[in-house]
């Protein structure tokens, strides 16, 4: 993954765990941390 990418501060929606993802989060849109994520993918 690159150094310079930007990342985002975001609290996942399923544990509450304070996470970065490399996408600005969009209200209203769910964002989970990389532990929580295999479980909402289909």
């Amino acid at each position: 993954m690159s150094q310079d990418r930007k990342m985002y501060k975001c609290t996942c929606a399923d544990c509450g765990k304070d996470s970065e993802v490399p996408f600005e989060p969009k209200e209203g849109r769910p964002v989970y941390c990389k532990e929580c994520l295999p479980k909402h993918r289909k």
